[in-house]
């Protein structure tokens, strides 16, 4: 089938055609790693209110669903990951991943800057506002949700949003990581993690510890640390990471959920 004309404004900004070619969204789906069934969808969500028209609506509804998804999900995910922190500081971590700052870093990690269809006045050489960002990767998210459902968009938000969740919990520095997987392990496995040093290297006074740990029989790769408790923390946080990410896959398999995202 040969590719539409695009056709391009007198100012030189993309039309609304081009804005909306076959290629165009297909680079975008791309780059943002789902692939719609329906991509009216992702079209709505790249629409923002500048250039709406009565046959294609704004972001601004998908924004509003999109929300509630993004919250619900990474309250769910934090819920499960932080068992021993109380309602005070999960709200913390959560309020900087799904913060203006930090959706908009989200969405400018898979390039959806360079998609979204915006009117001349708000195309902007520096960049669009962080805030426009945010709604945009919002929008996307309840399109996703509406494309193929909550468990499809579950993953999809975990697969999008959990390097900055695990950031902020770094650079919180207020989570034990050790006591979050001997409560995991406890629940899961009914036994308690243990930690064996692999290798020390470096003199005495830049030592470097090489620590795996072991959980219900399993041994996990190896992480290291300046000291001896730093390397299991940095173990722990290993081990935990992948036996949550090992239950997501899990649940996605279990009986009446299927994970439907290609």
């Amino acid at each position: 089938m040969p590719r539409r004309p695009q056709r391009r404004s007198a100012s030189g900004t993309l039309s609304i055609a081009e804005f909306f070619d076959r290629d165009r969204l297909y680079a975008c789906q791309r780059a943002i790693h789902y692939h719609f069934r329906d991509v009216t969808l992702l079209e709505n969500a790249l629409t923002h209110s500048s250039v709406k028209a009565a046959d294609r609506p704004s972001y601004e509804r998908l924004e509003f669903l999109g929300d509630s998804v993004v919250g619900l999900v990474v309250t769910e995910y934090l819920y499960t990951l932080l068992p021993d922190c109380d309602e005070g500081e999960l709200t913390k971590v959560k309020s900087e991943v799904v913060s203006t700052d930090g959706l908009a870093a989200a969405a400018l990690a898979v390039g959806l800057e360079g998609f979204l269809a915006v009117g001349r006045g708000i195309q902007m050489k520096d960049g669009l506002p962080k805030g426009l960002l945010a709604d945009v990767f919002e929008a996307v998210i309840g399109a996703v949700y509406l494309d193929r459902g909550y468990e499809a968009v579950r993953l999809y938000v975990l697969d999008l949003l959990r390097p900055f969740i695990e950031n902020s919990l770094s650079d919180r520095g207020a989570k034990n990581f050790k006591s979050v997987l001997q409560q995991v392990s406890q629940r899961e496995y009914g036994d308690t993690p243990r930690y064996e040093v692999q290798r020390r290297s470096g003199p005495d006074h830049s030592r470097v510890y090489e620590v795996c740990a072991l959980v219900g029989g399993r041994k996990f790769k190896p992480a290291r640390g300046a000291t001896k408790k730093d390397a299991e923390q940095a173990a722990a946080k290993r081990a935990l990471q992948e036996i949550l990410r090992e239950k997501s896959r899990t649940r996605s398999r279990s009986p009446g959920r299927r994970r439907r995202r290609r």
